[in-house]
């Protein structure tokens, strides 16, 4: 399987048309249609259903087309790591991380190295727990910065100096934005918009025997789209504070306080480039003076 010919097949697969995908890569029709059907031979699976107009992917070109993109990812992250051993100050560095006010200190650090190294660029992709950990786990990210993990065995970590507060995000016209914070009593009467990292590790923690009493009317994976739902009346999200977007709504804390603290993570024996290891440095300057500052 070459990567030249996965290449072939991840552009015929996102542009539906052999002849769009050639004219796009400059490569002839039948040039590519013969590696098409050469890789088909060697997997032993037909990748495409042809129709008069176009081709879809059957269930083996989808499963290949998942593992072609994070090949593809791979070898391209493996080829600027290389480069990066020439020219220490010059690179990419690739993030996952949730959604959060604390990534802020990650920002500030960033800033710093940029000032120093212009050259380097970083690449921050959002998702849940669950996404930013497989990329983490599969080489295409050097850092995941996360909300809660029960398990970090797998990696090294450092942890970010701030803390983030849970409560309710809902409309200001809402009676319950008079109140100054929510118990975990009133949380159970409401309509919740809640991710699902929250319902498999928090609610089982929050709640006790009481946690199937909640009502769950939607799921998130990042709050930007559950605040959009809890401004249009659909229900109240459970989030942490500074994700309020929008003027239309508010934050109201859960009341005894519930925290969380972000980390930092990447894998263990994991190797290193010269610019990840410059903005690990920057990353414990600006944690330890932020540590100083709210002594």
């Amino acid at each position: 399987m070459e990567f030249r010919v996965l290449k072939y097949f991840l552009e015929i697969a996102r542009e539906g048309s052999i002849t769009h995908a050639a004219k796009r890569l400059n490569v002839t029709q039948p040039t590519m249609s013969k590696q098409l059907k050469d890789l088909e031979t060697e997997l032993g699976q037909k990748l495409f259903i042809r129709t008069n107009y176009s081709i879809r992917l059957t269930e083996g070109g989808m499963l290949l087309k998942d593992r072609a993109e994070d090949i593809i990812e791979l070898v391209e992250k493996t080829k600027e790591e290389f480069k990066s051993l020439n020219d220490v100050y010059k690179g990419d560095i690739y993030i996952g991380s949730a959604e959060s006010d604390s990534i802020k200190y990650f920002a500030r650090a960033i800033k710093s190295l940029q000032e120093k190294y212009p050259d380097i660029k970083i690449h921050i992709r959002s998702g849940n727990i669950n996404d930013v950990t497989q990329r983490l786990d599969k080489g295409l990210l050097d850092f995941a910065i996360i909300m809660k993990m029960a398990d970090l065995s797998k990696y090294n970590y450092m942890d970010i100096p701030a803390k983030e507060t849970w409560g309710i995000i809902l409309r200001k016209d809402d009676l319950l934005s008079k109140r100054e914070s929510l118990t975990l009593k009133d949380i159970q009467k409401l309509p919740l918009i809640c991710s699902e990292q929250w319902i498999e590790q928090d609610v089982p923690e929050w709640f006790k025997q009481d946690e199937n009493k909640l009502n769950i009317v939607a799921t998130y994976n990042l709050a930007y789209n559950a605040i959009i739902m809890a401004r249009e009346g659909l229900g109240y999200v459970v989030s942490y504070d500074k994700l309020t977007y929008h003027n239309e709504l508010c934050f109201i804390p859960i009341y005894p306080k519930q925290y969380s603290n972000m980390k930092i993570i990447w894998r263990k024996h994991q190797t290193l480039t010269p610019i990840v290891k410059l903005l690990l440095k920057e990353l414990e300057i600006v944690f330890r003076d932020n540590h100083k500052v709210n002594l």
